[in-house]
């Protein structure tokens, strides 16, 4: 009786052991390669074939090999994005603030020769230039921080299954991010529309310059007849002396360099705002996109920790059955 149970035990136990005996893929591999060459040695060497390019045989990566994937960590959707950003803040910043002081010039010559009267005007500008210079430097340091963003982000997802874990702080600065690119959208969106303000009122003053040289050419109404008021714009009051400009002081003032500066670089500005919105709107497409991937990533890495706990765990239980097939045997 007690060699039969014994036995019977011994059947038990080896039964459990195969139901619990995980066999995996590479193992299945090698029993695969064994059945088929039984008669093959176990230290044999064989050739190695040659590789091409700079891989060694050793499956160590070469330069051009190391190249192509620092180029492939590249975020190259911020970078794009960056350039455009830097782009268009540089142009309005530039253009804007030397416009600025053209437009006090001609002011100041030609439609309000007395300093009272353009001097609120003239501390709008000042400030106005001061506000260029901080917007210029906001966003040189803003741009710099999405692009490292975008590169701690493209290294969360190309290295999902390495070593680096993304974090939920990672997560909630890449959100805060797409909040505050939000913001700045809209406030560009009002920038862009009031940038076009100077334009509309310089294009007014030009066409009504170009109106008065083809009076003159057709001989039909005289030019003195036709004027420009600036004073009607509000950025000046309505006692400024002289405050307008009719016929050949006008069509003189058009000709002026200043004039003709202040009207291209207000219009190279408004180009410049319109490229910072396009820029800011593809930055919230990025991170937007980003942020969704680093969630994934999150998901994906909880995943991954569950699954190494339960084959660590069934390891475990593996190890176990054979200690005790082994103690029976």
């Amino acid at each position: 009786m007690t060699e039969s149970t014994e036995l019977h035990t011994l059947v038990t136990l080896t039964f459990y052991h195969l139901k619990l005996a995980v066999i995996t893929r590479p193992e299945m591999e090698i029993g695969r390669y064994h059945w088929m060459y039984r008669s093959s040695r176990p230290h044999r060497y064989h050739h190695v074939p040659a590789v091409r390019g700079n891989v060694s045989p050793l499956g160590i990566q070469g330069c051009f090999e190391c190249c192509i994937k620092c180029l492939g960590g590249v975020p190259y959707a911020s970078l794009v994005a960056t350039i455009l950003c830097f782009s268009g803040v540089a142009l309005f910043c530039g253009c804007g603030h030397v416009a600025l002081t053209g437009t006090v010039s001609i002011l100041e010559q030609h439609f309000s020769t007395t300093a009272s009267d353009h001097a609120l005007l003239s501390e709008v500008i000042q400030l106005m230039q001061y506000v260029i210079y901080g917007i210029a430097s906001f966003f040189f340091l803003y741009g710099i921080i999405l692009l490292a963003e975008g590169f701690y982000t493209t290294s969360a997802v190309k290295e999902l299954h390495g070593e680096f874990k993304t974090t939920a702080c990672g997560r909630c600065i890449s959100g805060m991010f797409v909040f505050l690119t939000y913001v700045l959208g809209v406030a560009w969106l009002g920038v862009f529309g009031f940038s076009a303000v100077p334009v509309f009122m310089f294009y007014n003053i030009w066409s009504t310059c170009e109106v008065i040289k083809s009076l003159q050419i057709n001989m039909t109404v005289p030019g003195d007849q036709i004027c420009v008021d600036i004073r009607q714009y509000g950025i000046i009051p309505w006692n400024a002396v002289p405050g307008k400009a009719c016929g050949p002081i006008l069509e003189n003032i058009c000709n002026t360099n200043e004039f003709y500066m202040s009207y291209h670089l207000f219009i190279v500005a408004c180009a410049g705002a319109g490229a910072t919105v396009i820029a800011l709107i593809h930055f919230l497409m990025i991170l937007s996109s980003n942020w969704a991937y680093l969630k994934d990533a999150s998901k994906m890495q909880a995943y991954q920790d569950i699954k190494a706990k339960e084959e660590q765990e069934l390891q475990d239980i593996q190890s176990r059955s054979k200690e005790q097939l082994n103690s029976y045997t």
